[in-house]
């Protein structure tokens, strides 16, 4: 059981979690250990409250999961986890992720992110998913509360670019994964894909991503810390390019954990994109 309840966590999507870090990288704060500790302790807080919002949303979907070709294998669908006991595992990661947001020194605007993060999340595990762009404009949120959930522990203010390319990122990955979600399953596992059609989101994924290379542009033209990284552009756009033939390859399921991780590549090329980072701003 043992192993279920660290499966029900979800630990491998912690990885979406490294946006908190982004404040804090492009601040040029990686030298000040207090900051990077405090954020590094702010990504466990939320990690936590991710695995709530795991919990609940598989404890409302076992019927769903059990028909998913990949979701049936779910701890709680699968029967893996009782139901009482994944009820309890998630009230115990709440005080947890109350406790390290408080040790990483996160304000009442930290606090009301989380706090946002999970009641979204209820809402749509509970309806709003069956809504059709409500449901990806909910997903592309939980993506920028990260970022700014990182920048309020590391006390920095997230400039208006900067959000924006967060923003249009969020919408590609989170249409690239609904779009292969619907190749894969159809529209049986979920409401709102029967009024998706994959050339729809295609479009709209498409239409994301490049929106995100021009507001990144932007950003690193107008930003007084992002000026160096205009020479990084291209690179994104390889990166994207490389995102984009991954999402679309038959066996892929959309999810941006497994897009990266499932991509040497892909890897590869966000590594280069991190020393290129690291050099441009840092002069190491």
């Amino acid at each position: 059981m043992l192993s279920g309840m660290i499966r029900l966590m979800r630990p491998k999507h912690y990885l979406k979690n490294a946006l908190i870090l982004l404040p804090l990288v492009f601040a040029r704060q990686l030298d000040e250990p207090d900051v990077v500790l405090r954020t590094l302790i702010g990504v466990l807080a939320f990690s936590a409250v991710a695995s709530v919002v795991y919990i609940i949303n598989d404890l409302r979907d076992v019927r769903l999961d059990r028909e998913h070709p990949v979701k049936r294998n779910r701890p709680i669908a699968s029967g893996a986890v009782p139901v009482p006991v994944a009820v309890a595992q998630a009230a115990v990661l709440i005080p947890l992720a109350a406790a390290l947001s408080w040790l990483a020194g996160s304000g009442v605007v930290g606090f009301a992110l989380l706090a946002g993060y999970v009641l979204i999340n209820v809402a749509y595990s509970f309806g709003l998913k069956h809504v059709p762009i409500l449901d990806v404009t909910i997903l592309a949120v939980g993506f920028v509360i990260r970022v700014y959930y990182g920048a309020d522990i590391a006390d920095i203010t997230v400039s208006e670019w900067f959000y924006l390319t967060m923003f249009a990122f969020s919408f590609f990955v989170s249409f690239g994964k609904r779009r292969n979600e619907i190749l894969q399953t159809g529209t049986a596992t979920r409401i709102a894909n029967a009024r998706y059609v994959p050339a729809f989101l295609d479009k709209a994924m498409y239409l994301a991503s490049a929106v995100t290379v021009v507001f990144y542009s932007l950003w690193t033209i107008d930003s007084g810390q992002g000026k160096g990284l205009i020479w990084t552009v291209p690179l994104v756009l390889v990166i994207f390019l490389v995102y984009i033939l991954r999402v679309e390859q038959p066996d892929q399921d959309g999810d941006p954990t497994d897009v990266v991780t499932g991509s040497a590549t892909l890897l590869s090329l966000l590594a280069v994109y991190a020393g290129a980072v690291v050099v441009l701003l840092y002069g190491v």
